[in-house]
């Protein structure tokens, strides 16, 4: 094993795929394995080799980058998906992530951030680009989604153990993670909610039904 983490890169533009290539390649612990065009393309690929993140275009013709998020998760997809995209509308932010994916990060922003982010939701930590979680926010300020409709299957498992009382090690323990990959979670859950304490994660499950009252 080299230990590289093994990125399969889904745009429909070749030139754009190459440049992505570019910016991974020159990194020593990534390695581009697969290309494709579509959705159609990805999941081909993805029965060839093995990979452990996906950077997905949202915007392709065929089977566009939506349809192809609940491809992943149909197919239980075990790495991460990281998004990147043109669009930094809150809809299209707020509907990636809710449809799955971990990481949301901007094309003008590819070619500084772009290594990182595959690091990073790699490891566990969601990365979205200071756009991307400003469109977020934008979209729970104005009514548009449910906030518990951003959150990741993983990211309510949490919330739902956080608020019943249990401590990080006792959550990484039921959900069979490290307790640091926990207090991330935490930290995502608050910085994706807005909210501040162990406390108002507790009464915002109790509000949406996550859990029961006390």
């Amino acid at each position: 094993m080299s230990g590289r983490i093994r990125v399969v890169l889904v745009d429909d533009q070749a030139l754009i795929r190459a440049g992505i290539r570019r910016v991974l390649e020159h990194e020593p612990d990534l390695e581009v394995v697969a290309e494709a065009g579509d959705g159609f393309e990805m999941m081909r690929a993805l029965r060839d080799v093995e990979a452990d993140v996906v950077v997905l275009d949202l915007n392709m013709p065929g089977r566009d980058g939506f349809e192809a998020l609940r491809d992943l998760h149909h197919a239980d997809f075990a790495g991460k998906v990281l998004v990147l995209s043109l669009h930094d509308d809150p809809q299209y932010v707020s509907r990636a992530v809710r449809e799955g994916a971990h990481g949301y990060l901007l094309k003008d922003a590819a070619v500084e951030e772009l290594p990182g982010a595959v690091r990073a939701v790699m490891e566990g930590r969601p990365f979205y680009s200071p756009k991307a979680q400003s469109a977020i926010t934008e979209a729970l300020r104005v009514g548009r989604e449910d906030p518990v409709d951003l959150l990741s299957p993983r990211e309510l498992e949490v919330l739902k153990r956080v608020a019943e009382g249990l401590s990080s090690k006792k959550i990484g323990e039921a959900l069979h993670i490290s307790p640091r990959t926990v207090e991330t979670h935490r930290a995502t859950l608050m910085r994706k909610l807005g909210l501040h304490s162990v406390a108002e994660l507790t009464r915002f499950a109790i509000e949406k039904g996550v859990v029961r009252g006390m």
